[in-house]
């Protein structure tokens, strides 16, 4: 994918090896590049289209971005640290945050991960200013498929390009990462089939289609 802010070339990788260790200068300024360009394109499509979906007040999360998971100064919500290698919506403060470790480990096969990441994030504080009559049963499948429409919503804007492969670079990766992270755990998050299922259903039908 790339926002308008700059091009990323799409990488769909199907085997390689994870790194844990230092990166480069130029492939740290390139995920936080691609960080800020994800925010961007997401706060930009909610807060132009949020009253053309509903009718309630809209809120968009605070973002307090990235933090090392290893380190014991990480943040907490609801009193409780954040997890390593995971993102996450927390309803006290109303934010999301994301382990810089996860946005890495995903990187590694291309930049979809940090815009999927992100989007859906973006989808939990969505559900957080909706009404309970307009959740789905699986919270989880519902935020892959706003962060669908959400991505789509703001290629139709112009915001961003859908770069060929990256609907294939995400599953790539949730297959990859499937059950190794807590944000890739199936149990809570659902299969690979079903989050691909869900997102594709944001993608094609937009943000009607992510509501009941």
């Amino acid at each position: 994918m790339r926002s308008r802010l700059r091009l990323i070339p799409a990488l769909v990788l199907v085997l390689a090896s994870i790194g844990f260790g230092a990166r480069p200068a130029a492939a740290a300024a390139d995920i936080q590049g691609d960080i800020r360009a994800a925010v961007s394109v997401t706060r930009a499509f909610w807060a132009s289209h949020w009253y053309g979906y509903f009718r309630v007040p809209y809120l968009p999360p605070r973002v307090l971005g990235a933090y090392n998971g290893h380190s014991p100064n990480r943040p907490a919500c609801g009193g409780q640290l954040l997890y390593p290698y995971n993102a996450g919506y927390c309803p006290d403060g109303h934010y999301i945050a994301w382990d810089i470790n996860l946005m890495r480990l995903g990187y590694d096969y291309g930049d979809g991960w940090i815009y999927h990441v992100i989007a859906h994030e973006w989808g939990h504080a969505v559900q957080a200013n909706l009404p309970r009559d307009l959740h789905w049963a699986q919270l989880e499948l519902q935020a892959d498929c706003f962060a669908g429409a959400a991505l789509q919503g703001a290629a139709d804007d112009g915001d961003l390009v859908w770069e060929r492969g990256d609907t294939a670079e995400i599953q790539t990766i949730l297959r990859l990462l499937s059950g190794d992270t807590p944000w890739t755990r199936t149990g809570d998050h659902g299969s690979v089939s079903q989050r691909m299922r869900a997102f594709r259903l944001g993608v094609r039908g937009g943000v009607p289609a992510c509501v009941p």
